[in-house]
């Protein structure tokens, strides 16, 4: 097949005359119109067609593709050129080699605009591709340019003829010692990205960590995730430490409603029927308690001092909970002074007495 097509160039070539460098300057001039050509139907056609998308990202892609194809075909026509004069065996294979440099640094540029372009599509969709969000956006943008960097370096050494056995094994090591030197920011980095894909919490919710820490997300970074606590405190936990830890994320589940919980002991002999009843008249009159789901009172056990029960309550967000409970036990206190159902405690007796005359 190649010898079929350098015939029928040949044969082409000779309705030019004999003249070698005649023959190089038509093929320079087919090759100009050839890259033309084929700008024209990718900025014409392909881009008419792009525009039809709902999407910007394929008329991006196409606006920086017909660049790199107008240069790839005409250095691809001067190195057929470049093949037809009588030049040195050497200096042929050095320009050769420049063409194929130039080829792969223009390939080279387009990935790099290439690969920002898919990114930021992929950020725009987060439900595919959660690991990819705004703010993880320029850490993939940095990884893909070296990742295009390094392969562009490869077949540069390859393009030239260098020994690429010895460059892949001192990146090697390179990369070991550097992988040693930076182990614990590489672990904060990639603990970064699978809390983002995973998606334990979100900015904005209340977490609570096995460590004890609990506070609203403010910030998930790369390197740390911040907490802003009750006390207007900000603490900054690493990543890879929060990675392997137990979150209890209260604002998760279906909706950021939580259940509080207030624990009541009541004397015995007391009207266990009105202790409910004023327990159920506490919660209906506080207005941070929902009344769906209704709050309810539950005889939870026979304690050593009293009956115990406990008020539960659905509250609208985790950040009334301090104040909600405060309120409920002000409210249940004054209610059962008032209503003369009494709270135990523990009481003790101490009885004195005189020594008798035969002790010592």
């Amino acid at each position: 097949m190649q010898a079929d097509s350098q015939a029928l160039l040949d044969e082409f070539l000779q309705l030019f005359g004999d003249n070698l460098y005649v023959h190089a300057a038509v093929l320079v001039v087919f090759a100009l119109l050839a890259a033309k050509l084929v700008d024209l139907v990718v900025s014409r056609l392909v881009a008419r067609w792009a525009k039809k998308s709902r999407t910007d990202i394929d008329d991006r892609l196409v606006e920086n593709l017909h660049k790199p194809l107008f240069l790839s075909v005409l250095l691809f026509g001067l190195a057929l050129a470049l093949d037809r004069i009588p030049l040195r065996e050497s200096v042929i294979v050095f320009l050769t080699r420049s063409l194929k440099t130039m080829v792969l640094i223009v390939w080279a540029g387009f990935a790099f605009k290439g690969c920002s372009i898919l990114l930021d599509l992929f950020g725009q969709m987060e439900r595919r591709f959660a690991a990819v969000q705004p703010r993880t956006v320029p850490l993939f943008d940095n990884v893909t340019k070296i990742l295009v960097a390094g392969g562009a370096v490869y077949f540069l050494l390859l393009i030239w003829n260098i020994d690429v056995g010895a460059w892949m094994a001192g990146a090697g090591i390179m990369g070991i010692a550097v992988g040693f030197a930076a182990k614990d920011t590489l672990a904060n980095l990639f603990a970064g990205v699978f809390i983002v894909a995973d998606g334990p919490y979100r900015i904005g919710d209340f977490i609570v960590l096995d460590s004890g820490e609990r506070g609203r997300v403010s910030q998930i970074g790369l390197r740390s995730t911040r907490l802003l606590t009750r006390d207007d405190i900000e603490i900054t936990v690493p990543n890879a430490v929060i990675a392997n830890a137990k979150i209890t994320n209260e604002s998760g589940g279906p909706s950021e409603k939580e259940r509080v919980r207030v624990p009541v002991t009541v004397a015995y002999g007391s009207d266990i029927d009105r202790v409910r009843e004023i327990l159920m008249e506490v919660a209906d009159a506080n207005g941070s308690i929902d009344a769906h789901p209704e709050p309810r009172v539950r005889f939870r056990s026979f304690g050593d001092s009293g009956l115990n029960v406990e008020l539960l309550g659905w509250i609208h967000e985790p950040v009334l909970r301090g104040r909600v409970i405060d309120s409920l036990i002000i409210e249940i206190y004054q209610r059962f002074a008032s209503e003369g159902i009494e709270i135990p405690y523990p009481k003790r007796d101490v009885y004195l007495h005189q020594p008798l005359a035969s002790d010592p």
